[in-house]
């Protein structure tokens, strides 16, 4: 029984590009597809036109309206276009009746980003979550995408007219479906239990819009190699490495999937285990690229996706990148009179990247008590903990004891004890 490629490939294709304005939208006047064609291009697709339709709403039957869909319908055969993609995203009906008119392949926003999802997954976990949100997508939108089962088998019990394809079809997506959700979920548990290993580390994820510089800023901060690439989604796993700070302080850093506007549910859902660090971390960095026209729009279509995954709360940085990139400096003391406590770096150049480390190390010290520890010399792993994990003020040895004056993060202390059941600790003071 073979299904056949589900995967929703534009590559090398000529693209049309299209959404509606609804009447008083002028938030993205300047470029209306430019993230479109962003996407369009990082699919692989060669985009040959764009057209903008202005309405009061959005017409149910074509998405545009009818006018409109035969005025595409006329450029794509003059422009011998192979796809027709729209901004938003479409219903089955609205697809199948602009398929009807302008007979060619139509495909939404939300299949746009899933195909580049698609071909940019290299792990196993994430094809999975690549596979479960397709399927997501393409359940209500079934149309015969396999040649298999046209009619049933006869023999005793299954006499009759039998089962149409379609609705066996949808049984085994939703089983498909079923049998990801299951896997995905043991993964979940390994990757909740692997950042709760961790839970004696400060944690930092760094955040953002897609292209906004996450990976070459984790490259700056942690001096190790990620994969870095001018594409959209270059990113779709999590990576976690060491930060060090000044006096000799460690922090553990993750990169993550990139955030978009109109992000597909089915993405954020089925992303869930790889957004795990996110949820979980001491602290955030969000990234914005200041040299974009919309850096506004895509700071608020990340934070709206932080607040879907429960992180609106958390200790957070405003981190603007590429200020090596801006034309207009005067975008410099705006951005800081809205954003307080932002910083401006490159990651390319590595310029402002001290700075950050600062506020990461003041952040960091807020959560840290000046405490005394007294213990026995002999407890070497106790001592070699201290040296990980606290900074050390201070040491006196005395006969068969020997007192630390340390700065430590205060959730540590309960860590401490079980090293050690006989050290005492006392004089906690917040450190300044």
């Amino acid at each position: 029984m073979k299904l056949k490629d589900t995967a929703f490939t534009v590559r090398a294709e000529r693209a049309i590009l299209f959404r509606v304005m609804l009447s008083g939208d002028h938030s993205d006047n300047e470029a209306p597809l430019e993230e479109l064609r962003r996407l369009a291009k990082t699919a692989g697709a060669n985009v040959v036109h764009t057209v903008v339709q202005k309405r009061p709403n959005i017409d149910p039957v074509y998405y545009v309206g009818k006018g409109k869909a035969a005025e595409l319908s006329g450029i794509s055969k003059d422009l011998s276009a192979d796809v027709l993609i729209c901004d938003d995203d479409l219903t089955p009906a609205q697809v199948r009746n602009l398929e009807r008119v302008i007979e060619k392949k139509v495909i939404d926003r939300s299949e746009l980003i899933l195909d580049i999802f698609a071909t940019r997954a290299k792990t196993f976990q994430a094809k999975l979550q690549v596979e479960l949100a397709q399927l997501e997508y393409t359940r209500p939108r079934l149309k015969r995408l396999w040649t298999h089962l046209s009619r049933i088998e006869g023999g005793i019990g299954t006499r009759g007219p039998g089962e149409k394809q379609l609705e066996v079809d949808k049984r085994i997506v939703l089983k498909k479906i079923h049998d990801l959700r299951k896997k995905l979920h043991e993964i979940e548990k390994r990757q909740e239990r692997l950042v709760a290993s961790r839970k004696e580390f400060f944690t930092v994820s760094i955040v953002g819009y897609t292209n906004a510089g996450k990976s070459t800023l984790m490259n700056a901060l942690t001096e190790i190699d990620t994969f870095v690439e001018d594409k959209l989604f270059a990113t779709l796993d999590t990576k976690t490495s060491i930060c060090k700070l000044e006096n000799g302080r460690k922090v553990l850093v993750s990169d993550t999937v990139g955030f978009i506007q109109k992000l597909p549910h089915h993405l954020v859902s089925s992303f869930k285990a790889t957004l795990e660090e996110a949820r979980h971390a001491d602290l955030l960095l969000h990234v914005a690229d200041m040299s974009s026209p919309l850096v506004h729009k895509q700071i608020g279509a990340v934070n709206a996706v932080l607040k879907e995954l429960g992180c609106d709360n958390k200790p957070t940085i405003m981190v603007f990148n590429k200020i090596d990139a801006i034309k207009d400096e005067s975008a410099v003391p705006l951005l800081q009179s809205y954003y307080r406590d932002c910083v401006m770096i490159s990651a390319r150049t590595h310029q402002g990247i001290e700075e950050l480390k600062r506020k990461i190390r003041e952040i960091l010290e807020k959560n840290f008590m000046e405490v005394e520890l007294t213990c026995s010399p002999a407890n070497g792993k106790l001592i070699a903990y201290l040296h990980e994990h606290a900074h050390t003020l201070s040491s006196r040895f005395e006969e068969q004891r020997v007192t630390f004056r340390l700065l430590i993060e205060d959730k540590l202390i309960q860590k401490l004890r079980v090293l050690d059941d006989d050290i005492q600790i006392k004089e906690a003071v917040v450190a300044n």
